[in-house]
């Protein structure tokens, strides 16, 4: 049996998002719309069982805008092809291990979740209004057929096996996770100057490049990679360097010398420099005026 939780009117709510997603989904229309949550109860699976029902069988797939079918035993994609006006399509946390069958789904998907073990970014390239790709936790290790994804403003593809940034020539990204990759090298992010949010922890990243042109960057997290040293930043107002091998105070003041003023949160512990000075606090507090908070010390 399949539980039907929710068949109604009403407004869009927001989509859980994994780890890698800081923030929920952007889309919160006023509109009513109908939307559909589906979860196995545990008695009724089985290690075949995929998807046991067609869902155009419900008879209200016209007005579905947000289907989520997370935290089930799906082993493929089902058939979506049925909802003409999908907005929301989520299906994180099954055991889907392609992304094949998407091509059947609507063009006008603006968010996109699939938390699963995926190998593959494919049967994509036809949803042209998509805003947020999540692709994390998956088995990536390409970055590939983003090409058309013009609208495209937050693509989350942490926990893969990324080896290197591939925007494919877009420029409209706002917000970008690439954390826990197996990333070398900041190349391939120098012409997306929309980009806002820079998140690439833990990776192999040995130096920071291609940062200058990105002038509406506000927050970027490199910790836990192995940077030196620290530079080509420009307006930054948030800066994540902990677990680094950054061996001199001098170098982090330099680098980041474009957001003397902007700059309000800096995590920068576990780094050499910060076990031989121990005022290191007060000299960032000098450094930078509007500091707000070093690492966990928040400041009234």
């Amino acid at each position: 049996m399949i539980l039907l939780q929710h068949v109604c009117s009403a407004p869009i709510t927001p989509i859980g998002c994994n780890s890698h997603s800081p923030h929920s989904a952007s889309i919160r229309d006023s509109i009513l719309v109908s939307y559909f949550l589906f979860h196995f109860l545990p008695s009724s699976t089985s290690s075949s069982q995929t998807f046991p029902f067609h869902i155009a069988s419900l008879g209200l797939f016209l007005f579905v805008q947000e289907l989520i079918l997370r935290d089930n035993k799906l082993t493929k994609i089902p058939d979506v092809g049925i909802f003409k006006k999908l907005l929301v399509f989520d299906v994180s946390f099954n055991e889907i291990t392609s992304l094949q069958g998407l091509s059947k789904a609507s063009s006008t998907i603006k968010e996109l979740y699939s938390k699963n073990e995926v190998t593959n970014m494919e049967e994509i390239d036809h949803l042209h209004e998509l805003q947020i790709l999540e692709l994390g936790s998956n088995r990536l290790r390409v970055m590939e057929n983003l090409q058309n994804f013009t609208k495209l403003q937050e693509l989350w593809l942490g926990r893969n096996r990324i080896k290197v940034i591939n925007l494919c020539g877009l420029s409209c990204i706002k917000k970008i996770s690439l954390q826990s990759n197996r990333l070398t090298s900041m190349i391939g992010l120098e012409e997306c100057n929309a980009l806002e949010e820079i998140y690439l922890s833990h990776n192999g990243i040995a130096k920071m490049e291609g940062l200058s042109k990105l002038v509406n960057l506000r927050v970027l997290d490199v910790s836990s990679n192995k940077l030196t040293s620290v530079d080509d930043i420009q307006v930054l107002e948030d800066l994540w360097l902990n677990d680094n091998r950054i061996e001199s105070l001098e170098d982090i003041a330099e680098g980041v010398s474009g957001s003397r003023e902007k700059l309000t949160t800096i995590y920068h512990e576990n780094n050499p420099y910060v076990w031989f000075s121990p005022n290191y606090n007060a000299t960032l507090k000098q450094i930078f005026p509007n500091i707000q908070q070093i690492d966990s010390e928040v400041f009234a």
